[in-house]
């Protein structure tokens, strides 16, 4: 058999929010014999799956894990439709694109909702929420976003969720870009759900999205139901049944979710969060000393993303700084907020911090192509 590295094309660094770079390991881990996903052999595979998954979290035995083939906004979709009890409320809190998504999908299915939106580059205001939960009690849920990869602004999910445990409310949030790469306890958090998906901190392939719910809450669901796919009950109580997903789950990127989770604890949690950290700081320095300046002040950043001014030299555009780092081997990200100019840097994946050093040096040499001496930025 040949080696894995004659198997693949050259390594990219995928410095997008995800997907992520993955490894040879992972990728690997899909070419399997051909199976039908209602065999027990592959209904073993998914269960390993559900409980590894809990397992990254520290959800124990009061969390269960439940998967549906989809991108990530399908388990955000699974999560507020499910979860939220026919009329009650659902409080969203917005300070990026990514919670107008959920505002957005509440919306679409009919579901009550307050609105608080904050602007994108600030964290909201918890005596605001605390009186936005004082002043209607028909407020049974709030949905944040963990880490905001609009801006890479982290929200304060500990003292919202003792908030929310304060008032007898459920919270719902959306740790797409956080999950098995920043710090989440669910014994110190209280939360009623987590979404993440299988192609971001977790560094399998996309395909997969999961949420993991207490299961006093799963099971108080059943009644709820509001989609026909994306219903957590049904998804749940299918695959306890027979151990299957309902729908044709994507064979390959379970194995490889698989092989990404064994990774993950053969790394450590601590080392994982230790080796993103690392990068992100190796990133944030080399960008400052080029003259790069950030959206959102260093107490805010998040240690997985950076939103990054945009110069105004004359010469400069993203488009010619993207096509000169892809030529190269490195992907880039536009910014998600048309007030600003900007792009974003992301440290997730399987990336180490020759990658990133790289990289800076390969960004050197467009600003010398360019003719750059001095970044310029609007004041």
């Amino acid at each position: 058999m040949k080696s894995i590295q004659g198997l693949f094309p050259s390594r990219k660094i995928l410095l997008n929010p995800g997907p992520a770079t993955t490894s040879d390991e992972v990728k690997f881990a899909m070419v399997k014999s051909d199976i039908c996903p209602r065999e027990e052999e592959f209904c073993r595979v998914l269960d390993s799956v559900k409980k590894d998954l809990v397992k990254v979290v520290n959800g124990q035995d009061n969390y269960t894990a439940v998967l549906f083939a989809s991108s990530g906004t399908g388990g955000v979709e699974a999560a507020v439709t499910s979860l939220v009890p026919k009329g009650e409320k659902i409080l969203i809190i917005e300070n990026g694109v990514y919670g107008a998504r959920m505002l957005e999908i509440a919306q679409t299915y009919g579901i009550d909702v307050v609105h608080y939106k904050v602007p994108y580059t600030s964290v909201p205001d918890l005596d605001e929420i605390r009186n936005l939960l004082k002043g209607d009690p028909k407020i049974s849920r709030i949905g944040i976003i963990d880490h905001e990869t609009t801006t890479g602004i982290r929200n304060p999910i500990q003292e919202i969720s003792d908030m929310a445990s304060e008032f007898g409310v459920e919270l719902i949030v959306d740790c797409m870009s956080s999950y098995a790469g920043l710090e989440i306890d669910l014994k110190k958090w209280k939360v009623g759900a987590i979404i993440s998906s299988s192609n971001k901190c977790i560094q399998g392939m996309a395909g997969l999205s999961f949420v993991i719910t207490r299961n006093d809450l799963l099971k108080a669901s059943k009644n709820v139901r509001r989609s026909f796919y994306h219903d957590l009950y049904s998804q749940h109580i299918g695959f306890n049944l027979s151990g299957q997903m309902q729908f044709t789950p994507p064979v390959q990127i379970v194995y490889a979710l698989q092989k990404a989770l064994d990774l993950f604890f053969k790394e450590g949690a601590e080392n994982r969060i230790k080796r993103y950290e690392e990068n992100f700081r190796i990133l944030e320095s080399g960008l400052a000393k080029l003259g790069f300046t950030f959206l959102v002040p260093a107490q805010l950043r998040s240690n997985i993303l950076l939103t990054i001014n945009e110069p105004i030299n004359k010469g400069y555009s993203f488009k010619s700084m993207h096509d000169f780092l892809y030529e190269r081997g490195y992907t880039i990200y536009p910014g998600k907020i048309s007030k600003y100019n900007t792009f974003r840097l992301s440290v997730l994946g399987d990336l180490y911090p020759a990658d990133v050093f790289s990289f800076l040096e390969t960004l050197s040499l467009y600003l010398k192509e360019i003719g750059v001496n001095k970044i310029e930025n609007k004041l």
